[in-house]
């Protein structure tokens, strides 16, 4: 009877995580679509719990001692780190937690294989449990690391890296081979050890330009590696909640390679990036740029009837959002029109400044994506970029021979002036010239994003 109940809770979890999903699609449900997927894991966990000590071989006291204590151990930890992370880490926070998914897709399928009878099934499930699990787990690290900015965000250019990564592959598939025909643990280790590898080589020779991609990869490996053990543990609501965030991720990468106009393949292989902060020599003489201070660009503010903000991860990096906000309250109080334009990719995670903005009390209805707003740039007085780069750069319409050529960008240099706030000339994370910085009806504001906004509104 206990057992029918947990299915029929399972069942009511599941429903509850795709209804978390549907309301996450939008803004102004995504609160509500939080509190149904915390609803959806509660009774998960509890009905877990409850098949757990009903199917215990130890004493039930023992088992729920130890259920508790890891109880109080993840709560702990998870909300020690969700205090004291800060919204602008939050794509890394989210790498880290991916690896976890990882780890212990992996450490269920070993236990799995000591536990269970080996039959060849069994067998292929611990297998591609343990592959999806490793590779997740090294490359959320290594994403962990580069986001955080513990290693450099450049792609690691060894030679013949795609063919290192088809190697460890076919090396993987050879050893499934031996694992199935002999059920030893041998070629099981070995190709942990290559997979773990995998996964370390394969995000590493990816550059910072595509992390957003890669996370919402990580993402899908997680969710697979999850519905993996699932099928191990013979847990029907981890197999759901598995496949729920793997074709999730898997979507989201696509949709974020098509704001990117680059194929899923060519990421994987390998995308484009440079350390941040580097300026680049060009080819072409772009001419020279045009300095601004902020009591300048307030005076333009004033003047104009309509404003766009287009944000990015600089906005993220000095915390502007803030007084951003608070800027565009003070415009909007002056009957001027405000919104924001949000490239696909702005940021390092998809959705990152929508996040950013939600907290800093920015309203839903004029934060607008890409598609939506690049037709009215044109009409613009005043384009504020603050903390952008490679999303508002002309070059990808304009220079073939550019890495980031045919990715659709915000087209803000249409509109009748533009201001760029930036520390320096440096380049974005795709390693490129800007020709946006020297246009004629662009002006740089340089400094920490915060100050000049805040200086903007003292002057006004």
């Amino acid at each position: 009877m206990l057992t029918s109940l947990a299915q029929a809770v399972y069942l009511g979890a599941a429903i509850l995580f795709i209804l978390s999903l549907a309301g996450l699609s939008k803004q102004e449900t995504a609160r509500r679509g939080n509190l149904a997927g915390m609803v959806g894991m509660a009774l998960a966990l509890a009905a877990t719990v409850a098949l757990a000590l009903e199917r215990s071989e130890r004493p039930v006291e023992v088992t729920a001692v130890l259920i508790l204590v890891v109880f109080l151990v993840g709560s702990t930890v998870g909300t020690w780190q969700a205090r004291r992370v800060e919204m602008t880490q939050m794509p890394e926070l989210i790498a880290i937690l991916h690896s976890f998914v990882g780890l212990a897709a992996v450490l269920v399928g070993y236990n799995s294989f000591l536990t269970e009878p080996a039959d060849p099934a069994h067998l292929v499930e611990v297998f591609l449990g343990v592959l999806i699990g490793a590779v997740t787990f090294t490359g959320s690290i290594v994403a962990f690391l580069k986001l955080s900015t513990r290693i450099s965000s450049a792609p690691l250019m060894l030679p013949g890296r795609n063919w290192l990564n088809l190697g460890m592959v076919v090396v993987s598939g050879g050893l499934m081979v031996w694992f199935l025909g002999t059920g030893a643990v041998l070629p099981l280790l070995l190709m942990t050890v290559v997979a773990l590898l995998l996964g370390w080589h394969l995000v590493a020779s990816i550059g910072g330009g595509d992390m957003p991609v890669v996370v919402s990869m990580l993402n899908s490996y997680s969710g697979w590696a999850a519905a993996a053990a699932g099928f191990m543990l013979s847990n029907d609501l981890l197999i759901v909640t598995g496949a729920l965030v793997g074709s999730s991720g898997a979507i989201l990468s696509y949709l974020m390679c098509t704001a990117m106009n680059r194929s899923f393949i060519s990421v994987i292989l390998g995308g484009y990036g440079a350390e941040g902060g580097t300026v680049v020599a060009s080819d072409v003489d772009l001419g020279e740029f045009h300095e601004i201070k902020a009591p300048e660009a307030a005076e333009l503010l004033t003047e104009a009837r309509t404003v766009i903000i287009t944000p990015g991860y600089g906005m993220a990096v000095a915390k502007a959002q803030y007084p951003v906000a608070e800027l565009v309250a003070k415009l909007r109080a002056r009957g001027i029109e405000v919104r924001f334009g949000v490239h696909p990719v702005a940021g390092r995670l998809p959705g990152h400044m929508n996040v950013l903005l939600a907290e800093a009390r920015v309203p839903y209805d004029i934060v607008l994506e890409m598609d939506e707003i690049n037709g009215d740039l044109a009409e613009t007085d005043v384009v504020l970029v603050i903390g952008a780069n490679d999303t508002v750069n002309p070059a990808a319409l304009d220079d073939p021979s550019s890495p980031i050529a045919g990715m659709p960008v915000l087209e803000v240099w249409k509109a009748a002036r533009v201001i760029v706030f930036k520390r320096s000339m440096a380049t974005g994370y795709a390693g490129v010239q800007n020709p946006l910085f020297f246009r004629d009806n662009t002006s740089m504001l340089f400094g920490d994003a915060k100050d000049q906004v805040e200086h903007i509104m003292l002057a006004l």
